[in-house]
């Protein structure tokens, strides 16, 4: 599958938007994408201003939003809301600064009609940087 616009599957918009594209995408079961740090994202202003640095719950909220594309790429979850359900084991190996390009890799385990498992990797450099296991909700959009 060629790249797409995250913005045409899950409702999220910038300013809290953390992807840029996405591709090699398998419905309900796998997504990469990839998210372009400029160095314009305000959080770089107070995190920390002499040292820019992404936050870690920012790469790991990437990851779960990549996770939701994946998801509701699904016929059976079209039209639904993921939701950030929880996040389990996550570490953060490489500081990711203004200028890098995070790369996001997330595999979704067993899914319900309301629940589901993932795990996520970002990756900077062919090193990974951060990853989590995340605990998705299904929910109907209204």
């Amino acid at each position: 599958m060629s790249s797409l616009d995250p913005k045409d599957i899950i409702p999220h918009r910038p300013p809290f938007l953390f992807l840029d594209y996405v591709y090699d995408i398998v419905p309900g079961k796998s997504a990469k994408g990839i998210w372009n740090l400029t160095g314009e994202e305000d959080f770089f202003k107070g995190h920390f201003p002499n040292r820019p640095t992404l936050p870690g719950v920012l790469m790991v909220e990437a990851m779960a939003q990549l996770g939701a594309v994946a998801l509701l790429s699904e016929e059976q979850f079209k039209g639904k809301l993921v939701l950030f359900g929880g996040v389990d084991k996550a570490r953060f190996r490489r500081q990711v600064v203004p200028g890098d390009v995070l790369e996001l890799e997330v595999e979704l385990g067993s899914m319900s009609k309301r629940a589901g498992k993932g795990t996520g990797r970002g990756i900077l450099n062919n090193q990974v940087a951060c990853e989590a296991g995340m605990l998705f909700i299904i929910s109907d959009f209204s």
